[in-house]
């Protein structure tokens, strides 16, 4: 007789959360005016995840952004990036995380006008002091060959269209090589064409590994996103 022999398949393990929103509450105050932006949020996001966030104007999208980024401290409540608690750093603490972590795209593309668009993919580089100036410039000028814009990197801002500007500030946002590609209405300024060719762009960075969240008006381009969440009155609504 032999004795049957039993294989146990490993435990599923599922990877913590990089962003972590537990009860946040934002209000902003004016003089004796207060104005409550965020009335206890809860948001998760998996590393890897492609994210939309929607609302109305004065929703409080934004000021979500601005938690996950740091620039906005929350009134109560907690804020987590990857295990680490963004409400308790100094601002100097944030400061250098978000260089380290975070890549910022914003709807008027940001760029400095008198440097060239590889100057302009630099600067996180050159704030954060890492490598020579030779290995900034090597570095900036990859990412503008992964945004497609190899053949313009001594081109000044003025030099290029709309669509191109938000390519190099895309490029830009890369340079430290974050885990997280933020992007606050990234297509806002777009036509509907250039918009959709950002879209696949911030797509084919997500499936090659990055976290992106953006948040736009635009429904139809969040309808493309894997996961969407509505926000309303300071609160997530749908997610």
């Amino acid at each position: 007789m032999t004795e049957a022999t039993t294989s146990q398949e490993p435990a599923a393990t599922t990877r913590p959360p990089l962003i972590e929103l537990a009860g946040v509450e934002k209000t902003f105050k004016t003089g004796k005016l207060e104005y409550r932006a965020l009335r206890g949020v809860d948001l998760s996001i998996a590393p890897g995840e492609m994210v939309a966030v929607v609302g109305p104007s004065g929703s409080g999208k934004s000021t979500v952004l601005n938690m996950i980024t740091g620039i906005d401290r929350p009134t109560a409540g907690t804020v987590a990036f990857d295990g680490a608690r963004l409400d308790e750093m100094s601002e100097e603490q944030l400061a250098v995380w978000r260089g380290a972590h975070v890549g910022i795209v914003f709807q008027f593309f940001q760029l400095l006008p008198t440097l060239s668009a590889l100057e302009n993919a630099a600067l996180p580089l050159d704030f954060l002091r890492r490598g020579s100036t030779k290995e900034r410039f090597e570095h900036a000028r990859h990412n503008l060959e992964v945004v497609g814009l190899g053949d313009k990197a001594d081109h000044l801002p003025a030099e290029l269209s709309g669509g191109e500007q938000q390519r190099v500030a895309i490029a830009r946002s890369l340079a430290a090589d974050p885990g997280l590609i933020v992007g606050d209405e990234p297509t806002g300024n777009l036509d509907s064409v250039t918009a959709d060719e950002m879209f696949r762009l911030l797509l084919r960075l997500n499936e090659e590994g990055k976290t992106i969240l953006f948040v736009t008006h635009d429904r139809d381009l969040a309808a493309r996103a894997p996961r969407v969440v509505e926000i309303r009155d300071g609160r997530v609504v749908r997610d």
